[in-house]
């Protein structure tokens, strides 16, 4: 057995939630608590007790696309569905996954059918991309942005209802701080806050600030081999800008908690950290760029002192990074507490605060 089999759980799958609450900060809470294994059970809306004046949360601001494109094959008739992932700005040219009835071919062209089941702009398969990948051209001049949010469907993950858009999942698949789109997946330790929430840990007098990190489809994929050593970790790009790096340094010299709002988050600024320094965040400017930082046990954290997550999928980086924040041990006792209490597991379900 390799260790990346030490990651694994069995999930069972009437606990994965298939629709948000209709009450953000009703979610349940595990509280973890590393200083002597504690468990407990609360609520979201109970977070700015759990906090303390001094602290410092810290989101992803990140707004997911309507990246998911619904259509039918000129040549066929068959359906067709694809996955934005990105434009090339100097020629227009798009690459993204793409699943259709029959083999779709190289200059075949799709006809996109919009939310309102009418036909909009069609797409021409001009090549493959790396990883599977479509590159199409739109017949629209109008930039990707504009198009997708015309045409684009929220691009749920599989294990939520198939990945088929309901009513209401336009707001509720999307944070109350969302600001820079970019991401292909929900930051969901995020989905939690609400506006009255953020003004309770104001009033508390626990601070916040902003990172960016656009979350993409390998956040999902689990590890599909057997020892850590040999997963190669997917990138994302991210910023964590002057500002936030000023407001860690100074939280924590102030003897307060930076507590990480998501497993990106953290990625974002334990990426900040190293690149400032090898072991401890530095006072200077921003940080922009991809990271392919791999967070596992034995990592030393340089920014992070708490953690608000949602549960993960089994055998995935994720479950690997909250193990190296908490120990496998722990978090192998937290999951089974949540899984023996019914907590709501994944994007759509409750959280778990490791104090």
């Amino acid at each position: 057995m390799g260790d990346a089999d030490l990651y694994d759980y069995d999930l069972p799958r009437e606990l994965i939630a298939q629709h948000a609450l209709e009450d953000r900060v009703a979610a349940r809470l595990l509280v973890v608590r590393r200083s002597d294994g504690a468990i407990e059970h609360s609520h979201i809306r109970d977070l700015p007790q759990l906090l303390q004046a001094g602290d410092l949360v810290v989101w992803n601001d990140t707004r997911v696309v309507p990246a998911r494109l619904v259509g039918r094959r000129l040549k066929t008739g068959g359906r067709w569905e694809g996955l934005f992932l990105q434009v090339d700005s100097s020629t227009g040219v798009w690459q993204l996954l793409a699943k259709s009835r029959g083999r779709a071919a190289i200059g075949e062209r799709v006809v996109l059918v919009g939310r309102d089941g009418a036909d909009a702009l069609s797409l021409e398969l001009r090549g493959r991309g790396h990883g599977g990948t479509w590159l199409v051209v739109p017949d629209s001049q109008e930039p990707a942005e504009k198009i997708l949010a015309a045409v684009g469907r929220v691009p749920l993950p599989g294990y939520i209802r198939g990945g088929h858009e309901e009513q209401g999942d336009s707001e509720r698949y999307q944070t109350v701080f969302a600001r820079t789109a970019g991401a292909a997946a929900a930051p969901t330790a995020g989905l939690h806050f609400t506006k009255p929430l953020l003004d309770s840990l104001a009033a508390r007098g626990v601070g916040h600030a902003s990172v960016t990190l656009h979350v993409g489809l390998d956040t999902f994929r689990p590890i599909a081999v057997d020892t850590l050593d040999d997963h190669p970790m997917h990138s994302e790009w991210c910023h964590c800008p002057a500002e936030t790096v000023a407001a860690i340094c100074q939280t924590r010299g102030r003897g307060g908690r930076v507590v990480a709002i998501g497993t990106t988050t953290v990625r974002t600024i334990e990426t900040a950290a190293l690149k400032a320094n090898a072991s401890e965040l530095g006072q200077g400017g921003a940080f922009s760029g991809p990271t392919n930082l791999f967070i596992r046990p034995g990592f030393c954290f340089a920014a992070t002192d708490c953690l608000l997550t949602n549960f993960h999928l089994p055998r995935t980086t994720l479950m690997v990074l909250v193990s190296a924040f908490a120990s496998r041990e722990l978090i192998g006792m937290a999951y089974r507490e949540a899984i023996s209490h019914r907590y709501r597991m994944l994007s759509y379900g409750d959280a778990m605060l490791i104090l």
